[in-house]
């Protein structure tokens, strides 16, 4: 046994409470180098009782299997110890306790759980779980109102530049929201919507008020109730990590200096301030957004207060984060502390770029956005720049840093206003698109469509992917919108695909074939992937020997009813048949199958 590979630590990451009376356990081990894997979990003062319980691997990457299990209670989960036995391809057995792996079974030096306090406990909203989201950047998304169109506009459809304006707003949103319902779109995400500089808005001056080039606050309330009334959620940009020059009380320290009241609420490096980055901290040397020390007692107070306005006085949804990983974590306990006792079901959604499980510890954040996952299936699907066996690895790897609660809310986007579109990123070839697309809504977690990626847009990185939304219809790629409502059409419809776990069982690097597998109750979807530029054939391991039929073609399969271990990852799933899959290039199926109880 490859010892030096296993790990569990008596902490968040590796043991929490999902109910008051329910602990997840998680170890690691090497790769297919533990055949069975055993929890044995009693209270501290009856050790003659103990759960013995199986741990399944629900995650391999290319070094490490991850386990996990749950321990359930007849009351408060409290004074837990516990050890693990793993058993090696040889039929022996070793067991690993806080003192380390030995072959004796432990007498002492347990790890233990102390008390699942409420506060403990992750509840991230249900109907976060799963979700189609489809991301506006107002100011191009549509004009609805002229009047408060500003001066410099440019003509709609023109190739953007960091300073143009359009003139979308508000009302341009409103007016198309039957459009997003056909798409079945769940939750709108906008970027900032707050009186700012720039087109962005990414450089707030009030946070209390709707900037007057989107419009009014009347406009914002109609847009809110027109999304709750056809079932949709909203989410707006909270920009807290920083702010913009014209911001009150940076205007205050500008011109008071040191007698400021606010000189706190920077990170002031040199007097007297002026607008440059030598005298302020801000946001990679851009001396038009200050950097707010969020470290600042006054600071947290006004964060979360600007916060809850909005939720309590205009009915939104929930929040997502700029920046979160670069706010002081205490911002974030505290809000989800205040909000949630409130209403336990806003939205927490934190931006950062990496594999980051910082916040989702159940006492900040409920979501991030998930860019790790945009860069693999970009890598993959757009670029070519890694084979298969590489795509396997980095999904599992970031399929086992997030505990299953997070997993199905983890926004997963292909392209943002700070991305090249994914389009852009394969050269223009929509067949990418298509599979990747279908990729993002059968992989758990919610799926996220950047306005125009559903008939075709294509744009650079930032400014070129802000271009104006093309609502010409024989300018629209309508084959390509209607791929968009099938998928989200499935993903509305398929319990397995907004809530199953999930393992890969096919990755052929030879045909370039990927398949995976989504299972929930008794319904089990399969998806197979293929990027070969010719027709291939697949045999796909199946859990059932069930009938199986395709969601999308509405073909039925004749299913084979037996199958060995020899299959991917055979050793860790129940093979009970197989099914022959025909693909023509860059194709994929979706297949279902309902198993017997």
């Amino acid at each position: 046994m490859l010892k030096e590979a296993v790990l569990h630590r008596n902490s968040y990451k590796y043991v929490y409470p999902s109910l008051r009376n329910c602990l997840n356990f998680k170890l690691r081990t090497g790769r297919e180098d533990i055949k069975d894997c055993k929890l044995i979990c009693f209270p501290r003062t009856d050790t003659d009782s103990p759960q013995i319980l199986s741990m399944k691997c629900f995650a391999r990457d290319h070094l490490f299997d991850y386990f996990e299990t749950a321990a359930y209670f007849s009351k408060v989960a409290r004074y837990q110890k516990y050890y693990f036995e793993l058993v090696d391809a040889e039929d022996r057995s070793y067991y690993y306790s806080a003192y380390g792996i030995t072959r004796e079974r432990p007498e002492d030096g347990y790890f233990e759980f102390l008390y699942a306090n409420r506060g403990d406990v992750i509840s991230v909203p249900d109907w976060a779980k799963g979700i189609v989201y489809y991301q506006i950047f107002p100011e191009r998304f549509k004009n609805g109102d002229t009047s408060n169109d500003p001066k410099e506009c440019v003509p709609w459809g023109s190739i953007p530049d960091r300073e143009c304006y359009m003139g979308g707003d508000l009302r341009g949103i409103i007016q198309k929201l039957d459009y997003l319902k056909s798409l079945s779109v769940d939750c709108l995400y906008l970027t900032p919507i707050f009186k700012a500089d720039f087109n962005h808005k990414y450089a707030t001056q009030d946070y209390y008020d709707v900037d007057p080039m989107f419009g009014s606050r009347q406009d914002l309330k109609d847009l809110i109730e027109g999304c709750h009334r056809r079932g949709m959620r909203i989410i707006l940009d909270g920009v807290f990590n920083h702010t913009g020059i014209h911001f009150g009380p940076f205007e205050d320290l500008l011109e008071k200096q040191e007698k400021s009241a606010y000189k706190e609420w920077f990170y002031v490096t040199e007097y007297p301030v002026v607008v440059s980055h030598n005298a302020y901290e801000c946001v990679g040397a851009y001396k038009w957004m200050p950097k707010l020390n969020t470290s600042n007692a006054e600071v947290k107070k006004f964060i979360i207060n600007v916060m809850e306005y909005w939720i309590d006085e205009f009915g939104i949804d929930g929040w997502r984060l700029d920046v979160a990983d670069e706010v002081d974590g205490g911002v974030w306990e505290e809000a989800h502390k205040r909000i949630k006792n409130k209403k336990q079901d806003v939205l927490l959604l934190g931006e950062t770029w990496s594999l980051s499980d910082k916040m989702l510890e159940g006492n900040q954040l409920d979501s991030i956005m998930n860019y790790f996952f945009r860069d693999t299936v970009c890598d993959y699907f757009a670029k070519d720049k890694i084979d298969v066996d590489e795509f396997d690895h980095r999904l599992n790897q970031m399929y086992a840093v997030y505990h299953k609660e997070f997993q199905l809310a983890l926004y997963n986007l292909l392209g943002s206003h700070d991305t090249a579109r994914f389009l852009s990123e394969s050269g223009g070839d929509k067949k990418k698109l298509k599979l990747a697309a279908a990729f993002q809504f059968i992989f758990p977690g919610s799926p996220a469509i950047y306005y125009g990626d559903e008939i075709g847009m294509e744009g650079d990185n930032d400014p070129d992917c802000r271009r104006g939304m093309i609502w010409e219809e024989e300018k629209q790629d309508k084959e390509l919108f209607r791929w968009y409502c099938m998928l989200s059409r499935l993903r509305q419809e398929e319990k397995a695909l907004k809530y199953g776990s999930f393992h890969t069982n096919i990755c052929d690097a030879g045909q370039q074939l990927f398949g995976c597998i989504r299972k929930y109750e008794n319904e089990v979807i399969y998806a197979v992937f293929s990027k070969n530029h010719s027709k291939t054939c697949v045999q796909a391991p199946l859990l059932s020997d069930s009938k199986a039929v395709d969601l999308i073609g509405n073909e039925e399969y004749a299913v084979e009813k037996e199958y060995t271990k020899d299959a991917y990852n055979g050793d860790i799933l129940e093979y009970k048949g197989k099914v022959t899959v025909e693909l023509l290039p860059y194709s994929m199926k979706v297949i279902k199958q309902i198993m017997e109880v």
